[in-house]
């Protein structure tokens, strides 16, 4: 463990404000160093030793040379999302190429399971080259939109296709998008700490919801975190994240080394 405060990384989209604000009511909140990113630096930090917890994607589990789900909560969706899509001009039988979002692996792997086993469709997936908000995007490209982007840009399109609604289909589970990971042994004391934030956290939403609605005027915002998301790491949640898995793999590199602990402490 590294020697000074413990580090944390929580991604930055608006699911997971109610986790943050948690951490922020900490008594002893010196002890930890706390980082706000997008979900792919969320991983590569933990995967590089530069934090020691982080919320991170599920599909980025398996780059991690060792892993440990350490807490209860999660951020999941038990049917429609909103905030991890398909976007298209035209219907899933039409779409050809689709840009897929960088930020956050495990909505690529998904959207590639779904356009197999559900849509029945082989577009053309096109890697995006850089981090943008989609606004310079030509709107004729269908693409993969996850997080706040997702919210604010997705009514722009002619067709939307929610990929949380889309895995329900198909397996008739829950789905789980990111998990609280360490990649080392972390002091019980501190999960617990962690446990209890995370419950302070999601019990206060209520009081939230007027600090966050004029950065998301689009947005339902109490709807949204209490209706379309999830943050329960039950026991159809951790079936739903160990079939997902077990079906991205098809689509992962290989992995040498990679050593993944599902089970929660």
């Amino acid at each position: 463990m590294n020697q000074g405060p413990t580090r944390i990384s929580v991604v930055s989209y608006l699911n997971a404000r109610p986790f943050l604000y948690g951490l922020e009511q900490m008594k002893n909140l010196s002890a930890f160093a706390i980082s706000s990113d997008i979900p792919s630096v969320c991983a590569s930090k933990l995967i590089h030793d530069e934090t020691d917890i982080g919320l991170i994607p599920v599909a980025m589990l398996a780059a991690l040379k060792e892993s440990h789900i350490i807490t209860s909560y999660c951020i999941a969706a038990d049917g429609p999302v909103e905030s991890v899509v398909l976007v298209s001009q035209v219907p899933l039988e039409e779409i050809n190429n689709v840009l897929m979002d960088i930020e956050s692996r495990t909505s690529v792997l998904l959207v590639k399971i779904l356009a197999e086993e559900l849509w029945k469709i082989h577009p053309k997936w096109i890697k995006q080259e850089s981090h943008h908000n989609f606004e310079d995007v030509d709107k004729t490209v269908s693409a993969v939109m996850i997080g706040d982007k997702a919210l604010k840009y997705k009514s722009r399109y002619r067709y939307c296709y929610d990929l949380a609604e889309g895995w329900k289909t198909l397996t008739g589970l829950p789905f789980v998008f990111a998990i609280w990971a360490s990649n080392k042994n972390i002091d019980p004391a501190i999960i617990s700490q962690l446990e209890q934030a995370f419950s302070i956290g999601t019990n206060s939403i209520d009081r939230l919801v007027t600090d966050l609605e004029k950065d998301y005027p689009e947005t339902d915002i109490l709807n949204y975190l209490t209706q379309k998301i999830r943050y329960t790491l039950g026991k159809k949640e951790m079936e739903a994240l160990q079939l997902f898995l077990s079906k991205a793999q098809r689509f992962q590199q290989p992995d040498s080394g990679a050593v993944i602990s599902t089970g929660i402490k």
